[in-house]
């Protein structure tokens, strides 16, 4: 293996996967019309799923970019009926109030058409819940050190741990009751991790219903500067 030493330290020779043009073509192609059969599900089904196969996505989205390569991520994962139980008390808390009075009648408009409220059922139903908690600062032996570009890097992270999710053939749903302080609390986490976002994964459940919705076309989300 071709090394090169850059600032003490030691540094690999990139090895790119060497392909045609049409070959590449294909691959994009065939992988944008997979992702768009991806959707948020909140009718998520309680048949089991391997931890194994949890514990590749979360490896999958822990090879994410972060600043300075720092990682500034915390995947926990919940299956504990007990647990799940009260982390969907405390969201359906939250959410609770959200829809009645601290959202805007423009806010819950927008919402009608995905059909949603705070009842929160997928939080217990869901073999699996992965809390994705983003961190402020190091410490270590009691010192703190600097994160960078925390919220890039674990947003980054986020969606590439959907993605994987989608791969793998299992469905999820981003899940943000705010505030999402009592993730803290109930998972016993560390004062340097904040909650950024909450998942549940599994399998549809036979009957899942998504909404009629379209997403933007080309021409609305890119600009090309040639």
């Amino acid at each position: 293996m071709e090394t090169k030493v850059i600032n003490g330290y030691t540094h690999l020779k990139y090895h790119s996967i060497s392909l045609q043009e049409p070959e590449m073509l294909r691959r994009a192609e065939e992988f944008h019309q997979y992702m768009e059969l991806r959707r948020s599900v909140r009718d998520i089904s309680n048949k089991p799923v391997p931890q194994e196969l949890i514990e590749h996505i979360i490896m999958t989205a822990s090879t994410a970019p972060s600043g300075a390569h720092k990682q500034p991520w915390t995947f926990c994962v919940v299956s504990n009926p007990e647990l799940k139980s009260e982390i969907r008390k405390a969201a359906e808390r939250e959410e609770y109030e959200s829809y009645n009075g601290r959202m805007s009648e423009r806010w819950l408009k927008d919402l009608e058409p995905i059909g949603t409220d705070w009842h929160k059922p997928f939080l217990e139903k869901a073999p699996w819940l992965i809390v994705v908690f983003k961190k402020a600062y190091a410490e270590v032996d009691g010192e703190k050190s600097n994160y960078y570009y925390v919220n890039e890097s674990v947003g980054i992270a986020c969606g590439m741990l959907i993605t994987a999710i989608h791969q793998a053939g299992l469905v999820t749903l981003t899940h943000t009751p705010s505030p999402m302080n009592f993730l803290t609390q109930v998972l016993q986490r560390p004062a340097n991790e904040r909650p950024f976002l909450l998942l549940p994964v599994g399998y549809p459940d036979s009957d899942a219903y998504v909404p009629d919705l379209k997403r933007k076309p080309l021409n609305e989300v890119a600009a090309f500067y040639s």
